[in-house]
């Protein structure tokens, strides 16, 4: 095998990117399909597909937590993971591995208790109706038996990406959206168990993905190994790497509560049809927000370690790379959106009272769209310095000082559609949010490149 020291140390920083980010915008574009497939086939349930995709789209709140959780323990490791092996400290490197393997599985037991035993109360509050609840409740019930699978998969592949290995990371989530779109309609369509056979699909193909990634971990290909003698948890360890995940875990946790105030307030001006269109806008926001992950996942490893091995040249030329390719990709995403609104819409629904109302809306929510090359750049970047305190003022800032005010606020100021106006919170917060994150960002960078010059 090839020392990962090489490569991400010589190659082309230009071409090192693109090695690493095509198989990881690839993984994370699969990765979406598994609940977009879902939604889409439960859209064209007949008779009832409107009303199921409303009851399973209040379902996303939960399922972004339990995806925010994995990202706690594997997205704070595996940059650490990478500055440790650029220092060449492998044994701290499968320390950290180790370490966090064991946090996501105790956060799986937890989580699969609390599912089980309130997901129903959780629903309600997340802005399920009598019409749509029992949809919810059926899809939960499945979807947090698989819990454990989601947890290791997303946590535990994070490490390998870290390692270098983008096309390995890729195949990770392929295999399992391979088996889930297979699986869909057999189960929904064809054994006639409409939500329940689209959770017991993902579940299933989840389980898959994860068998795939413990076997690679612990085989002879990786350049760090899973091994039982470091599976226990040490503080010195495990806290650092939560301390850095935080970031990750609140800008995804933070999903469920603002689609909580999201569908609180749609409820109230718009009915089931405004909830049932803000499922479809968060579908489409995926499309733009994963994606950039997969660009900041594929220059991690290059930036976490040139951090270490203190090649400040190698850094500043990664976090350019990213900026500029996840630039192109949001504002051609944003052109694409704002002139065919309605063949995104499409994908999920075949209602055309809920294909109108979702083309004016998708315009509105996602009117910034175009800045969140720069957000997820700095950000993401952020994350492979090991800069935890910056990463969190960033997420928390846009979700829970901007975003989640501004939820309330809008429908005040605007005397018009006040549906609309709940929805222009987003692309007001997007605009003040990114904007600072660049302030911010410009000096820390600095600070970090001069850090690095005079050790």
């Amino acid at each position: 095998m090839t020392d990962n020291r090489d490569f991400l140390r010589t190659e082309p920083v230009g071409k090192l990117l693109l090695k690493l980010a095509i198989p990881t915008v690839t993984a994370q574009v699969i990765n979406m399909l598994y609940n977009i497939v879902d939604r889409v086939y439960i859209g064209h349930i007949p008779e009832v597909g409107a009303t199921a995709l409303t009851g399973v789209g209040v379902c996303m709140p939960l399922i972004m937590i339990v995806t925010a959780f994995a990202a706690l323990a594997g997205f704070g490791g595996a940059p650490r993971a990478s500055i440790f092996m650029g220092k060449g400290d492998k044994d701290s490197a499968e320390k950290t591995m180790g370490n966090s393997f064991t946090a996501l599985l105790i956060i799986s037991v937890l989580l699969t208790c609390a599912l089980l035993i309130w997901n129903r109360d959780f629903l309600m509050a997340f802005g399920a109706s009598e019409n749509t609840i029992e949809y919810g409740v059926s899809y939960m019930n499945i979807y947090a038996l698989g819990t454990i699978f989601v947890q290791l998969t997303l946590g535990m592949n994070a490490f390998i990406t870290a390692q270098g290995f983008a096309t390995t990371g890729m195949l990770s989530v392929l295999i399992g959206a391979v088996a889930n779109i297979i699986l869909d309609p057999i189960f929904i369509f064809a054994m006639g168990m409409g939500v329940k056979g689209a959770a017991l699909a993902t579940v299933i193909s989840q389980a898959m993905s994860c068998a795939w990634v413990i076997v690679f971990l612990s085989g002879k290909r990786t350049h760090l190994k899973l091994r039982l003698i470091n599976m226990r948890l040490k503080y010195s360890i495990i806290m650092p790497s939560l301390a850095l995940g935080l970031s990750t875990f609140v800008m995804q946790a933070s999903e469920s509560v603002i689609s909580v105030c999201f569908n609180s307030s749609l409820l109230k001006y718009g009915g089931d049809l405004a909830v049932g269109a803000m499922t479809i806008l968060t579908s489409v926001m995926q499309f733009a927000m994963l994606p950039l992950q997969g660009f900041g996942q594929g220059a991690q490893p290059i930036i976490s370690y040139n951090y270490g091995a203190k090649d400040p040249e190698r850094v500043k030329a990664a976090f350019k790379k990213l900026l500029k390719t996840s630039l192109i990709y949001s504002i051609s995403l944003w052109i694409l959106v704002m002139a065919f609104p309605r063949m995104f819409a499409a994908m999920f629904t075949t209602e055309e009272f809920l294909l109108d109302f979702t083309e004016t809306a998708l315009r509105v929510y996602l009117g910034c769209m175009f800045m969140f090359g720069i957000q997820m750049a700095c950000q993401m970047t952020f994350n492979a310095l090991g800069n935890a305190k910056a990463s969190i003022v960033v997420a928390i800032t846009r979700k829970f000082v901007l975003l989640l005010p501004l939820i309330y606020i809008m429908p005040m100021l605007f005397s018009g559609d006040k549906t609309m106006s709940v929805y222009m919170a987003e692309p007001v917060a997007d605009f003040i949010a990114v904007s600072f994150t660049a302030v911010l960002f410009s000096f820390q960078f600095r600070k970090t490149v001069r850090k690095i010059e005079t050790i």
